[in-house]
């Protein structure tokens, strides 16, 4: 470009967006000083010269690499073209409608680790979900969607946040029956991880040692299927608990300089030396991996059509099994993150990091496409957190302030023709979270492809500043009351939010409490003139009418499938998650009042879900 400065070519060339526009419609302009953090972090980012893989549309023309053309393939699929593979998409994904055709589908939504059930667990596991499964397949739901189930760090107690995982290849095997009932019965509000974690480890560990000459056969058949990913995985859990409990390390990063190459001798040694440790982790994944299909096979003999939707958490950390086994393939130096906005209007930082773009095409997108196979291996579904990342990264160097990042750009399309072909393939439905500062024709790509958007009660607004009415909602997404990262309906209604806001201090864009609480005061009103039932508005403190209203009025929405939130089928006031807190808030940590195989027998629920049943008939 005329004028440009070499900097800004080569932040240009590296796919860094010097210019963006905020979610207020604001033109911003990155700092050199990012700029120049940012391309230090990405390194070299050229390309190989015969990427091992390109993708393509169905029956049209394939330009190869080289710039050879060849004819188009006339069947979705992967198929080989002598040094390279051509990725076929279908014309869109599977949808809710080739799921259950007919009729527009409901669901539910659970954090996991809420569950209760009659063995007295200190917090959910697999075999809860398949009994929550079961019941709501036979109350007519469709699909139950979960929060991630990526694997985390099974040794430390303290790491238990579903969207920091070690590795998206593999499950969270605390999540893994223990077969035993546990040492002792938690009844409180919230799940005390650090007491339930070690304890949950050690009856497996039982189980472990118990386990009898058929289990042993399968576990190794499970190895052998799984290849050394699965073996790198596990040599990583035992690295990390022995140098937790040696050194105090939590990351690779953190290792003794010879442990920190997954193919080197040091690990070879350690391997030999701590068969057993290794073993233990090996058959905690086969454990794990048979909970969830059984819970998905629950899910779909109680007659759902699409059955449990998976979340794909948008990156993993740095120090996990992930970036340690596939170094040079994930990005470093850059955290991944999201701009100011309404969610949060300091910016984010996750503390994350994800694939690097380059490193995609140059490995021919292998680990994003075993990324998706590994969520969809027992799931009808799954939820892209943050679907924005398959356009662009708001990617934060390291030392820099979350208002400080710039945008990172991905291969778009590629990874969409790659979802889509993915989705066909395993019959499920893909949900993207499509909230935020959204890139302009994001959503028509993702509404082309057959990939749901997410269309949540709070931001469906007119022009105006009202609710739209539910046949304004878009055809082509998943409606919802709420999401984990947002207030419940009840907490919304009676000031809950705006209760911790205060409380802990948070930039609420009100100068006082009191004028917060008084705009409130007239959202409400707003709402309940479009979600009422015709009865006067209900009082700040008793929410449920407006809880029930806002279930059927997202019920009756054009949307392809609807997902309530357990919390709200519950007429709960506290929500899952408050972004941007980690001890000021007891995220994650919440579980749900009642058994998951009763959840749906309390008379109010059972209220809220025929209303929903019958508004999606409608």
């Amino acid at each position: 470009m005329s004028g440009e400065s070499p900097l800004h070519r080569r932040a240009r060339e590296a796919g860094l967006q010097r210019q963006w526009t905020d979610a207020a419609g604001k033109a911003q302009v990155v700092s050199d000083d990012t700029l120049v953090a940012a391309l230090d972090a990405l390194g070299e980012t050229g390309e190989s010269e015969t990427p091992p893989l390109v993708t393509a549309e169905l029956g049209e023309p394939v330009r190869l690499p080289s710039g050879r053309m060849l004819p188009g393939y006339d069947e979705p699929g992967y198929h080989d073209a002598g040094d390279l593979t051509v990725a076929v998409a279908p014309p869109r994904a599977w949808t809710p409608d080739d799921a259950v055709p007919g009729r527009k589908a409901w669901g539910a939504a659970v954090q996991l680790p809420s569950l209760r059930d009659r063995r007295g667990e200190p917090f959910g596991d697999f075999a809860a979900l398949a009994r929550l499964a079961a019941a709501a397949g036979q109350a007519g739901a469709d699909a139950l969607a979960i929060s991630p189930v990526h694997a985390l760090f099974p040794a430390d107690p303290v790491r238990y946040s579903p969207y920091g995982p070690s590795t998206r290849l593999f499950l969270n095997v605390l999540f893994a029956d223990p077969g035993t009932p546990p040492a002792f019965e938690t009844a409180g509000e919230l799940i005390d991880w650090e007491g339930a974690i070690p304890e949950r480890l050690a009856r497996l560990r039982r189980r472990y040692d118990a386990r009898d000459p058929e289990t042993r056969d399968a576990v190794e058949v499970f190895r052998r299927e799984q290849g050394e990913s699965l073996e790198r995985h596990a040599r990583y859990d035992a690295l990390y608990a022995h140098f937790l409990r040696e050194r105090g390390s939590r990351g690779w990063h953190e290792w003794p300089e010879a442990y920190r190459d997954p193919a080197g001798a040091a690990v070879a040694e350690f391997a030999r030396g701590h068969a057993d440790e290794i073993g233990f982790y090996l058959f905690l994944q086969w454990l794990a991996d048979q909970g969830l299909a059984g819970a998905q096979a629950a899910a779909r003999d109680a007659g759902m059509g699409i059955g449990i939707i998976a979340d794909m958490a948008v990156g993993m950390d740095p120090g996990g099994s992930h970036a340690w086994s596939a170094q040079g393939a994930l990005l470093s130096g850059l955290s991944v993150g999201a701009p100011p906005d309404l969610l949060g209007p300091e910016g984010q930082d996750w503390g994350i990091t994800t694939f690097s773009p380059p490193g995609l095409k140059r490995t021919g997108f292998r680990d994003f496409i075993a990324t998706i196979r590994a969520a969809l291996r027992h799931a009808g579904g799954i939820r892209i957190d943050h679907a924005l990342g398959l356009k662009r990264l708001w990617v934060v160097p390291h030392g820099f302030p979350a208002t400080e990042g710039v945008y990172l750009d991905c291969p778009e399309r590629d990874l969409m023709r790659l979802l889509a072909l993915e989705s066909w393939r395993a019959k499920a439905i893909v949900v993207g979270e499509d909230l935020g500062t959204i890139p302009p024709g994001f959503g028509e790509e993702m509404d082309s492809r057959g990939l749901l958007g997410m269309r949540v009660l709070w931001f469906e607004r007119t022009r105006s500043g009202g609710y739209k009415p539910p046949d304004q909602w878009d055809a082509g997404a998943a409606a919802m009351t709420s999401t984990h990262d947002l207030p419940t309906v009840a907490g919304w209604w009676c000031e809950r939010d705006i209760d911790w806001t205060w409380r802990i201090g948070r930039s609420s864009g009100f100068a006082s409490s009191t004028e917060e609480r008084a705009a409130r005061a007239k959202e409400r009103r707003r709402l309940w003139r479009a979600i009422g039932d015709g009865g006067r508005e209900p009082a700040k403190d008793q929410p449920e009418r407006a809880v029930t209203a806002a279930i059927e009025q997202t019920g009756r929405s054009r949307c392809r499938i609807a997902i309530i939130p357990a919390e709200d089928l519950l007429g709960l006031a506290e929500q899952p998650n408050l972004p941007g807190t980690i001890d000021e808030h007891p995220n994650w940590r919440r579980r749900l009042p009642v058994l998951a195989e009763d959840m749906l027998d309390a008379p109010p629920v059972r209220e809220r879900v025929a209303k929903l049943a019958a508004a999606r008939r409608s």
